[in-house]
């Protein structure tokens, strides 16, 4: 019986990376590509699935994953899975894999890039200019300098290491919120552990990059923009649900805090009318956060990788039930 694949995706225009590894793998599969709305399609070929590479925005709840009886596993192009049943795909037999660390690098670049955005500001500057103000008049407040600055990285993963590792690199004190990393992992790369009143308090630049789960959820709120410095700029690039949006929204209003770059937001993809959107000094990437031609090559080859590994009923590295 010829292998089935079944893409699920509404964000590439082409899958001929796919196609030259799945049929150079096995010539005669069949191929199926559909959007998020999938429903027509599953009643349609559904039982006849082998295995699934999909976005992490695919929903696959237990109603749907309940016809795939012959699926073998479900491949995500990424590291977020929230929106699959990992609970009712195992029990059905069905393997999910994410990819979880392939754009360590480019999230901790646009951590920093943004954190160079709000330290020089050079978007103001070029419009102080065109205000006719020039030399020191048209700087408001003087800026800290990068060095000395103090960054606070919560969630000491593979990409918040990363992150650590290039804020040290601009010669920031970096300190870290990660219950699960203990004081002595951190201080080998030169990260102070700190508990989390006191990170937040202390911090200049906060990056959030630990994973979205029931202890993380909702883990930024109204209280812990209060203990933040008004100085402070938040970036988010792990999971819109860490911050609790309102609150963010509140806090700029009322100036607990100076800023915030958010690649990632509660609802996604938005309807474009989010409050968030409408507050001052806080941007708002569309979840691009982690393109690079580098990071695409990686993606699609370790999603590959582990759809042909679960096709044969191999345990894939990447496994996340």
């Amino acid at each position: 019986m010829r292998p089935f694949f079944w893409i699920i995706d509404e964000e590439w225009s082409d899958y001929a990376i796919e196609e030259e590894s799945l049929k150079g793998m096995y010539p005669d599969c069949v191929i199926k590509v559909s959007n998020y709305d999938i429903q027509a399609d599953l009643e349609e070929f559904g039982s006849m699935v082998d295995v699934i590479l999909c976005q992490i925005y695919a929903h696959l709840p237990e109603k749907s994953i309940s016809r795939l009886t012959r699926c073998k596993g479900i491949a995500v192009y990424g590291g977020g899975y929230d929106r699959i049943d990992i609970v009712a795909a195992r029990k059905m037999g069905i393997s999910v894999t994410n990819v979880s660390d392939y754009c360590k690098e480019d999230l901790a670049d646009y951590v920093m890039a943004s954190i160079y955005h709000f330290n020089k500001q050079i978007l103001g500057m070029h419009q102080a200019k065109a205000r006719g103000r020039w030399g020191a008049q048209a700087v408001r407040t003087p800026l800290r300098r990068m060095k000395g600055s103090t960054l606070l990285v919560i969630g000491l993963g593979r990409i918040g290491k990363v992150v650590a590792q290039k804020g040290k690199a601009l010669g920031m004190v970096v300190k870290a919120f990660d219950p699960y990393v203990d004081e002595t992992a951190m201080a080998a790369i030169g990260v102070e552990k700190v508990a989390w009143e006191e990170g937040l308090g202390q911090a200049d630049f906060i990056s959030v990059n630990a994973i979205l789960n029931n202890e993380t959820h909702g883990l930024i709120r109204y209280d812990a923009f209060t203990k933040m410095k008004r100085t402070a700029y938040l970036v988010n690039t792990a999971r819109g649900k860490i911050i609790v949006e309102k609150d963010l929204v509140r806090a700029m209003r009322e100036e607990l805090i100076a800023g915030a770059a958010l690649d990632v937001i509660e609802s996604e993809p938005p309807t474009m009318d989010e409050s968030i959107f409408k507050c001052s000094n806080v941007i708002v990437t569309p979840h691009i956060s982690y393109i690079s031609e580098e990071s695409y090559a990686e993606l699609k080859r370790r999603t590959i990788e582990n759809a042909l590994g679960m096709l044969v009923g191999r345990k894939p590295a990447d496994l996340v039930n």
